[in-house]
């Protein structure tokens, strides 16, 4: 598959299973942002709550971007990622992000995408920071931004991110704050069609583009808020321990 043409050249990647009751918050962010020069692809992962028709009537109520909703029955957040994903490259994508339907890009998010892409990275993982407006306390949001920058230092050190012929370091790129050219994501294989308690997609395709590319990167300004409901639902120490290669394996991973 290669880029097709015409249509913008950034696309944004949302994948959503049952996120009617909060990814309105996520579209309101997408359309609020300051360079509104890209596309939007909504993938429905076999919902059963109506989320692709709050996509679409949002869609009509906001016409400031052009917004996608398509279907992928495979159930899992790399295999409806993926179908995002080269939907967008079908329609002409040169430049592909990703955020998922519990987050907020900053204002400024795809600004700083694109402003990425042209110093010519090629793969960039932004930073998260944790939503306010869930009823987080200040204290345990602060424990999770440093458990964040924790985890991102383990990464660099741990043995399963040493990939032979790497052109550079390991970078975390969360699924929920990443970017990466329509060429790089192709030749790297894309993400791996796979459910979240499965494997982790998104450090997949990060390792499988270190050995063709050195411009994977780090930018502390491309800045998403994430959403804690999994460390409201299971506490700190064991939402880390299901992000670290899933140690912690709760009977219920779809929390909203």
């Amino acid at each position: 598959m290669t880029p097709g043409p015409g249509g913008p050249d950034l696309w944004v990647v949302v994948p959503a299973f049952d996120e009617a009751a909060g990814i309105g918050a996520t579209l309101a962010a997408l359309a609020a942002q300051t360079d509104r020069g890209f596309a939007l692809v909504v993938v429905d992962n076999a919902s059963t709550d109506g989320t692709a028709g709050v996509v679409r009537r949002f869609a009509e109520a906001h016409p400031l971007v052009r917004v996608d909703v398509v279907h992928e029955p495979q159930r899992g957040t790399g295999a409806a990622a993926d179908t995002g994903m080269r939907h967008a490259i079908a329609a002409g994508a040169r430049w592909l992000a990703r955020t998922d339907a519990d987050c907020l890009p900053a204002p400024d998010w795809t600004a700083r995408v694109r402003a990425a892409f042209a110093r010519g990275d090629e793969l960039v993982g932004g930073r998260l920071r944790p939503r306010t407006d869930e009823g987080v306390a200040w204290w345990r949001r602060t424990a999770m931004t440093g458990a964040l920058e924790l985890a991102a230092a383990f990464g660099r050190l741990r043995p399963g991110n040493r990939v032979p012929g790497a052109r550079g370091g390991y970078v975390m790129a969360p699924g929920c704050n990443m970017a990466v050219t329509a060429e790089l994501y192709l030749a790297a294989g894309g993400f791996p069609r796979t459910r979240i308690q499965d494997l982790h997609e998104d450090r997949a395709l990060v390792n499988a583009a270190r050995p063709l590319s050195a411009h994977v990167v780090s930018r502390r300004d491309v800045v998403v808020s994430a959403s804690s409901r999994r460390v409201r639902a299971w506490g700190l120490v064991r939402t880390l321990g299901w992000y670290a290669d899933h140690r912690y394996r709760p009977a219920h991973v779809d929390i909203r």
